[in-house]
């Protein structure tokens, strides 16, 4: 995977802000209300930019499915092709100095073989995976994520913080520390071609923030 180019995402950011100049007055708005909003054109672009080589999912889609995230590829697993489709939807988020707890639902999955002979292939022509459960399936999985800390029926449980490059950062976990008792995630959802994030102030908690500042 190349390694992001701070000028190049800077270039493009400008020429998207050219061409995008209501982008400006709703981030105004947005930051009024509380709210980041960031533009779906931003994923895309980093998913163009950042997921290359043979194994990288091809043909990626990323489109909003209001309230939730749309997300389709080609990959190829076990020497098969497959074409998955899929709507996200965010249904809690806890965020914490020691989590980033993220309960999604996954609704209308959907693979597709396009090529190849495979186990994996035999096994989603034949029905025999149930695919309106993933959580199910990925709970069974041998090697599962560390990351994924529940799975059931069609809702999904990620830590963020079980990341292997978040796992053993300090430095994250005591900015969560002095940020999260005053500042805190209330929710993620898509609106008009955007991922909004509502954040939720608590000023009753300053206190509490400085007191982990000072630590």
């Amino acid at each position: 995977m190349p390694k992001p180019d701070p000028k190049a995402i800077a270039r493009a950011a400008a020429s998207y802000l050219k061409t995008h100049p209501e982008e400006l007055m709703r981030a105004l708005r947005s930051a009024m209300a509380l709210r980041v909003g960031i533009p779906l054109d931003a994923f895309r672009y980093f998913a163009r930019e950042l997921l290359s080589g043979k194994k990288a999912p091809r043909d990626l889609v990323i489109d909003a499915a209001p309230p939730g995230l749309l997300i389709g590829a080609t990959f190829r697993v076990m020497g098969s092709d497959l074409r998955a489709r899929v709507t996200v939807f965010l249904e809690g988020i806890d965020v914490s100095p020691s989590a980033i707890l993220l309960t999604t639902r996954i609704a209308d999955l959907e693979l597709e073989v396009l090529s190849g002979d495979s186990p994996i292939a035999g096994l989603l022509k034949s029905g025999a995976l149930d695919l309106s459960k993933p959580g199910n399936l990925l709970a069974f999985l041998p090697n599962r994520p560390p990351f994924v800390v529940d799975a059931k029926d069609d809702r999904i449980v990620v830590d963020v913080m079980k990341a292997d490059k978040l796992a053993s950062r300090t430095g994250l976990r005591r900015a969560l520390a002095v940020l999260t008792p005053v500042l805190n995630v209330a929710s993620i959802r898509t609106r008009d071609d955007h991922l909004d994030v509502q954040l939720r102030a608590s000023p009753e908690n300053l206190a509490q923030a400085v007191a982990a500042a000072r630590t």
